[in-house]
C-alpha cells in the first residue's frame, strides 16, 4: 500500500530561452521551500448521440496537462530559467526608505545621497519631513515645502533649514550572487520552455513524475503584512520532440 505525504521535491530544467534557443549546458533548479504542487490531466470526451439519450459511442477529444507550484525560497535564475528567458546581469536594483532622516543644513541647503554598498543613485522616490507631510519636487528655486535634484544631490527652500526631511531613493549595486533582468516586451508565442521533474518519497516508497516539455503561463508574487510571500508559478505540459508529454512511476 502506497501513500502519498507532504509537497514533494519539484525540479525545473531550463530547455530553451525566451527566443527558442536551446540552452547549452541547462542548470535544473530546485523549487526550493516547495508548500504545494498541483498536476491536473485532463481531456475533453466526445460523445456520438443518436436519437436516445446516451451516448452510443465516447471518444477522447483534446488534453491537456495544467500545473501550479507554490515554493518559498525566491531564486532569480529559478524566475529567469522557468517564465522570463531573457537576459541576466549580477546587479540589484534596491529601494532606499529612509527611517533615519537628515537636517536640511545651511547653505547651500543641500544634501548628497550616498547610496549603501558603493551603489549608483537612480531614481527619486520622494521626500517627506518628520510630521509625514510630502514634499513637491520642482526644476529650479524650491520654495518651502519644495525640492530640486541634480544628480544625487536634493537642493532645499532656505526657509526649511533645520527640519529633519526623509529621502527615499532607488539605487543599483553590483553583488556577484544577485540576479537582475529587464524584461523586454517580445513578439507573442516566445517563452523559455523547461522539463519539470517532480518526486515524492514517504515512507521507503516514491511517486516519480516527469513533464518533458513545458512553459509556464504565470508567476503570481503576493505579498502580506504578517505573513511570508510564496510565489506562484503556473505552467502547461506538452509533447516534445519523441513525442513524450509525461512519465509517471509509483512503487506499487
Amino acid at each position: 500500500m502506497q501513500h502519498i505525504f507532504g509537497s514533494g521535491i519539484l525540479w525545473g530544467t531550463p530547455l530553451t530561452d525566451a527566443n527558442g534557443v536551446a540552452i547549452t549546458n541547462p542548470t535544473p533548479i530546485q523549487f526550493g521551500v516547495l508548500q504545494d504542487v498541483s498536476v491536473e490531466v485532463s481531456a475533453e470526451n466526445k460523445m456520438l448521440h443518436g436519437q436516445n439519450q446516451f451516448p452510443i459511442d465516447v471518444a477522447r477529444g483534446k488534453g491537456k496537462v495544467t500545473c501550479k507550484a507554490k515554493n518559498a525560497l525566491v531564486n532569480g535564475a529559478l524566475i529567469n530559467s522557468i517564465y522570463f528567458g531573457q537576459t541576466v546581469v549580477a546587479n540589484h536594483t534596491k529601494d532606499f526608505y529612509d527611517t533615519t532622516g537628515t537636517a536640511i543644513p545651511a547653505t547651500p541647503f543641500q544634501i548628497t545621497i550616498t547610496p549603501p554598498g558603493g551603489g549608483t543613485f537612480g531614481q527619486d522616490l520622494g521626500v517627506r519631513d518628520q510630521t509625514g507631510r510630502q514634499y513637491t519636487r520642482v526644476a529650479s528655486g524650491p520654495t518651502t515645502g519644495q525640492y530640486s535634484l541634480s544628480g544625487a544631490v536634493y537642493t532645499f527652500a532656505a526657509a526649511d533649514q533645520g527640519i529633519k526631511v526623509f529621502i527615499d531613493y532607488q539605487y543599483t549595486v553590483t553583488e556577484a550572487i544577485a540576479k537582475q533582468s529587464t524584461v523586454l516586451n517580445l513578439p507573442m508565442g516566445y517563452a523559455p520552455e523547461f522539463r519539470a521533474d517532480l518526486s515524492n518519497p514517504y515512507k521507503g516508497k516514491h511517486l516519480t513524475l516527469i513533464l518533458f516539455k513545458c512553459i509556464a503561463s504565470k508567476l503570481a508574487i503576493a505579498t502580506k503584512l504578517d505573513d511570508f510571500a510564496i510565489p506562484e508559478f503556473d505552467f502547461d505540459a506538452f509533447a516534445d520532440g519523441s513525442g513524450q508529454v509525461l512519465k509517471w512511476a509509483v512503487s506499487e
